[in-house]
């Protein structure tokens, strides 16, 4: 089935235009320097070390007081 032309161009004219889909773009932050990698990458990993340290000092205090109490 083929469309006469007079008959596409009415058509064509009938149909509701669609309206523009706008996208911004924006650039990327320039944080690739070593120093951000580092802080990001031992962020929460660095943040258990240093509490299990600090608890591991902490019960090495008591057993340490507790023993001296004891002798």
């Amino acid at each position: 089935m083929t469309l006469e032309p007079e008959r596409l161009a009415l058509l064509l004219l009938f149909q509701s235009p669609k309206p523009p889909i706008i996208v911004k773009l924006i650039d990327p932050p320039k944080e690739n320097e070593l120093a951000h990698i580092v802080v990001g990458a031992l962020g929460l990993t660095g943040a258990l070390t240093l509490l299990a340290m600090l608890l591991g000092v902490l019960l090495a205090a008591v057993m340490f007081w507790v023993r001296s109490r004891s002798a």
